[in-house]
C-alpha cells in the first residue's frame, strides 16, 4: 500500500464522529471527507497520458501502395478493356493484385 491512500482507520473514525454529531453536521462531514480525498489524490503523481501510436514507415508504405493501386486501376482498366477486351482487363487486374500480394508478403 502507498501512503497516498486514506487509511481505513481514519475513515472509520470520521464515520463514528458523524454518527455522534448527528445529521446536522452531514455537510461538514462530506466536506471533510472530500478534502481528505483531494489531498490523497494530490499526493499521487499524475501519470502522463499515453501518446497515440505513431504509424511506422511500413504503415505509410502500405497506404502509399493502396492509393497507387486505386489510382492506377482506373486508367489501366479503361486502357486494357478498350484495347484488348476482357483478356486485357484480367491481365491488368491480376498484375495489380500480384503487386499488392508481393508487397504484403515481404512485410515482416
Amino acid at each position: 500500500m502507498t501512503e497516498s491512500r486514506l487509511p481505513r482507520d481514519d475513515i472509520a473514525a470520521a464515520m463514528a464522529a458523524r454518527r455522534e454529531l448527528g445529521p446536522e453536521y452531514d455537510d461538514a462531514f462530506v466536506d471533510a471527507v472530500v478534502a481528505r480525498l483531494h489531498e490523497a489524490m494530490d499526493v499521487r503523481p499524475a501519470a502522463p497520458a499515453p501518446a497515440p501510436p505513431r504509424p511506422s514507415s511500413g504503415d505509410r508504405g502500405v497506404t502509399s501502395l493502396q492509393v497507387f493501386s486505386i489510382v492506377a486501376a482506373i486508367p489501366l482498366t479503361g486502357i486494357a478493356a478498350g484495347t484488348s477486351g476482357l483478356p486485357g482487363l484480367i491481365v491488368a487486374w491480376v498484375g495489380l493484385v500480384l503487386l499488392n500480394v508481393a508487397f504484403a508478403l515481404r512485410r515482416p
